[in-house]
């Protein structure tokens, strides 16, 4: 029989496994954080995430996970924004920007006509390699 415990990602302490993988005081620490982000944008609209994070303390890493999670939406608030996870441009929505989502699409794109490319040059030595054992065989007999 096997505990269902862990340690805390965040602080280390040992907790009983739940879906947020973290202790009970973590969660609790972090939707606290939560609040004084949503408290703080009601009262200022137009500010930035570095103004957010140095008013409430919260981390920018932090702050940029709520807005990912959707548990703070930025649609009404002009001025934010988060960094792309591949280029850190400046973005609004999704983890990636356009170019690097562009470039990606291009890559996987690239990566499938290869395959397919290999796979049927594949096919076409096999055949050719059986059509040449036929006519050797062939010719032996």
């Amino acid at each position: 029989m096997s505990l269902n415990v862990d340690n805390c990602p965040r602080c280390g302490k040992i907790y009983v496994k739940n879906n947020f993988s973290l202790c009970v005081n973590c969660i609790k620490e972090i939707d606290q954080q939560y609040e004084k982000c949503l408290n703080y944008l009601r009262e200022n609209r137009s500010c930035y995430l570095y103004e957010l994070s140095e008013a409430t303390g919260v981390s920018i890493k932090q702050i940029t996970k709520f807005i990912r999670e959707g548990r703070i939406s930025i649609a009404n608030h002009p001025n934010m924004s988060y960094n792309c996870e591949v280029c850190n441009t400046p973005i609004r929505v999704h983890t990636i920007c356009d170019s690097c989502r562009q470039k990606l699409s291009k890559e996987a794109s690239n990566m499938q006509e290869d395959e397919q490319r290999k796979q049927k040059l594949q096919k076409e030595g096999n055949h050719m390699s059986y059509n040449i054992q036929d006519r050797l065989r062939d010719r032996h007999n």
